[in-house]
């Protein structure tokens, strides 16, 4: 088995692929690449990097960054369990049980940001005893390279994804991702300094403007409480209180009125080439031990190999990055796998079933030669009520 061969000493240093990517629509689309929050500074902003294009340096922005890839990744392997399948569904993983309003709702370490050592894990407990209190989670968090088989057995996605478990007074779990990949864009060498700014506009057929008394407009803030944020009931209170002697005031914050057309956000950038990249090291597979042997700590970790394929190909086939950036594939999916010295070795892309089909017999020699088992979630946590009750929607504050 190939991935046998790589993760055995002397293997593979990692397995590449590249995919020539474009906009949906045709090459004169412009694309919407990833936006990102800055300090000091409102809106967000693109990151434009240089970058090596035909041995020459170039302008280049990131359509979608690595942690993006990586959650992409994992979702896809989270819609296959949900779906139920046959194997996947098997996977090992913490899952966290919140109750909020008469709903439940469950998270796993495939979901969480901090996989296996998440912070609404660490909070929960099992059976009334706090989840940092159990041996067995004990043992996940004490796992190290050279002894990681809890970690394997509760958490594989870890492995593969990586997680870093920071907050603990000593011994921090830090693994790396065996798996980082990225879509990356080549645009003008002006892209950065000269942005692009598209309209935003809103039409109501009702009017273009409406105004509200003080009284009507509480009442309708009022009427909408419970579905409204903090903040934006609040500001409409304040703007109905500014509203004298008959005078209306604008109810544009309830969603009322029309807004003219204004040039200020973000527009997509103009890309002449996209390319989509990951890499799966086995150089770094090759640093962990599962107390099996050399023969079944290969095993291990070809399964690990095998599950981050099966996942980057759920990822690959699903194109969906976010409004105004869809693209399609404009060639196939190059895959090399890179030996000792330089040799490379030409492979196909998988499909959704080869890869189905390479977890399967992964794990199968995986089982039959490490005493591996994969029998669903290993550890079902009860969420701390206090952390549903202090939640609060993104962009909204504590009302006050």
């Amino acid at each position: 088995m190939t991935l046998v061969e790589a993760n055995s000493p002397g293997g593979a240093t990692c397995l590449t692929s590249r995919t020539e990517l474009e906009p949906a629509g045709g090459p004169q689309m412009a694309v919407a690449p990833a936006k990102f929050a800055m300090r000091n500074r409102d809106g967000g902003a693109y990151a434009y990097e240089t970058r090596y294009l035909d041995g020459a340096p170039a302008r280049a922005v990131l359509i979608d960054s690595k942690q993006s890839v990586l959650n992409r990744c994992e979702a896809a392997v989270a819609a296959a369990i949900d779906e139920g399948h046959p194997v996947l569904s098997r996977l090992p993983r913490i899952e966290v049980r919140y109750e909020r309003d008469a709903a439940v709702e469950e998270y796993s370490d495939l979901t969480l940001p901090h996989r296996a050592f998440d912070g609404h894990i660490r909070a929960g407990s099992v059976d009334g005893t706090p989840v940092t209190q159990l041996e067995q989670y004990r043992a996940v968090r004490n796992a190290t390279p050279g002894s990681a088989r809890a970690l394997l057995d509760a958490s594989p996605v870890t492995l593969v994804f990586g997680g870093w478990d920071s907050s603990r007074a000593t011994r921090q779990g830090r693994w790396r991702s065996i798996l980082v990949g990225e879509i990356i864009g080549f645009c003008a060498d002006d892209a950065a300094t000269n942005p692009g700014l598209k309209g935003g506009a809103r039409v109501d057929p009702v009017g273009m403007k409406i105004e509200l008394t003080e009284a009507a407009m509480k009442q309708l803030a009022t009427n909408q409480r419970s579905e409204l944020s903090g903040a934006t009931y609040d500001k409409a209170v304040k703007e109905a209180a500014k509203a004298k002697g008959g005078k209306g005031v604008s109810a544009s914050m309830l969603g009322l009125g029309g807004i003219p057309p204004t040039l200020e956000a973000l527009a997509g950038v103009a890309c002449h080439r996209i390319v989509r990249s990951h890499v799966l090291s086995f150089a770094a597979l090759r640093q962990l031990r599962f107390g099996a042997g050399p023969e079944g700590d290969a095993a291990c970790r070809a399964l690990l190999a095998a599950l981050a394929l099966n996942a980057l190909a759920r990822s690959d086939a699903e194109l969906v990055l976010r409004a105004n950036c869809d693209l399609r594939e404009a060639g196939p999916v190059m895959v090399e796998l890179d030996g000792r010295g330089g040799q490379v070795r030409q492979l196909d892309g998988l499909t959704i079933p080869e890869a189905d089909a390479l977890l399967d017999a992964a794990l199968t020699h995986a089982e039959a030669t490490a005493g591996v088992a994969w029998d669903g979630p290993v550890m079902h946590v009860q969420g701390n009520p206090s952390i549903v009750a202090g939640a609060v929607a993104d962009g909204q504050d504590d009302g006050a």
